[in-house]
């Protein structure tokens, strides 16, 4: 019966998604900029009749910034939205799905939010960096695959979990794969030198900027390893109206900045984790990963509470939503997580 019920849920899901698909989008304004970074100017006095020399003498680069692309809508009358990639992504993760269909950044314009998606310093469009990385060429891509929840790789093929909202076609696999992209200030290959401060600094420019722009504070959404980004960047402005946070690879810690920067601006904090956390295979290393985030996550949801603060944890098979992987604004039932989130966001009012 349970069987039947999700392939039902899964059908309508699709329907509702296609159709949304095939409705215009009606953009006032788009474009793009840069947001924070340095600029480095190397000693000496550059010579235009030498400009080929080898040391770069006298001689600028901009770096560590953020590259944004953003779509106004015709109708924006809700706040506007600033959508942080997690390791290894760039913004196209929100933008589209491994299958093609519509990503979260046009479902939330067209239901009135400006979109602001960022590449962070030194990953994607903002490659340009200050700190010189390694460009694996390892083969890693099943040890994330594992690390997202999505199921077991067997023979050489993706097995997602029982009653996945994975699109697991081999095109699919194959496009999901192809999302991945590599940092180009990072070492190493488990994104441990990440530079939350200095993403974060680009971050809070962006806000700013968006600000400026809107005159509306924007709801800052981020992804994994984005959330660290995402709570420091409240020690560099004070713009922020909301912070969701998918699965962030930590909450703050009560007695850090961040933490007392959030609290003292009242942002209002969502969380939302998806399925086979609690009834993932016991075995598997990521369970136990997902498990202890979650449950810092719901340890700083009731202190910021008890402080004050508004703070909510979506555990979406509690929500009645199951299914979900780390990439659930990807997976098949994406549009219905949206709408969840959309709920709270109106609730802020």
């Amino acid at each position: 019966m349970k069987k039947q019920l999700f392939s039902l849920a899964l059908a309508a899901t699709l329907a509702i998604s296609a159709t949304s698909f095939a409705s215009p989008l009606h953009i006032a304004k788009q474009g793009m900029f840069s947001a924070g970074g340095i600029t480095i100017t190397s000693p000496g006095t550059f010579d235009p009749y030498n400009q080929w020399e080898a040391t770069g003498k006298g001689q600028t680069a901009h770096v560590d910034h953020a590259n944004v692309l953003y779509q106004i809508p015709q109708k924006a009358d809700k706040a506007p939205i600033i959508f942080l990639h997690g390791y290894g992504q760039s913004r196209m993760g929100w933008m589209t799905t491994p299958d093609g269909r519509e990503g979260w950044s046009d479902m939330f314009l067209r239901n009135g939010h400006s979109v602001f998606l960022v590449d962070e310093p030194r990953r994607g469009e903002a490659g340009a960096t200050s700190v010189s990385g390694d460009i694996s060429t390892k083969t890693l891509e099943q040890r994330w695959y594992t690390q997202f929840r999505i199921g077991k790789w067997e023979n050489g093929k993706s097995v997602p979990n029982e009653g996945s909202q994975f699109a697991n076609s081999d095109e699919a696999v194959d496009q999901f794969f192809r999302q991945m992209t590599p940092d180009t200030g990072m070492k190493s290959d488990m994104g441990i030198d990440f530079d939350g401060e200095m993403v974060a600094k680009a971050l809070a420019a962006t806000v700013d900027k968006v600000y400026s722009m809107t005159g509306k504070k924007p709801i800052v959404f981020t992804h994994s390893q984005g959330g660290r980004a995402g709570w420091l960047t409240a020690k560099y402005t004070k713009n922020i109206a909301a912070i969701v946070a998918i699965e962030p690879g930590n909450a703050p810690a009560t007695d850090s900045a961040e933490y007392k920067s959030m609290a003292e601006q009242q942002i209002p904090v969502a969380f939302c984790f998806g399925d086979y956390i609690h009834n993932g295979d016991p075995k598997l290393a990521a369970t136990k990963f997902w498990q202890n985030k979650l449950q810092e996550c719901e340890a700083f949801a009731a202190n910021y509470n008890n402080a004050g603060g508004k703070s909510v944890v979506f555990d979406l098979p509690k929500e009645g939503i199951y299914g979900n992987d780390h990439f659930m604004f990807q997976n098949l039932n994406n549009d219905v997580i949206a709408k969840h989130i959309e709920k709270w966001m109106r609730s802020l009012k």
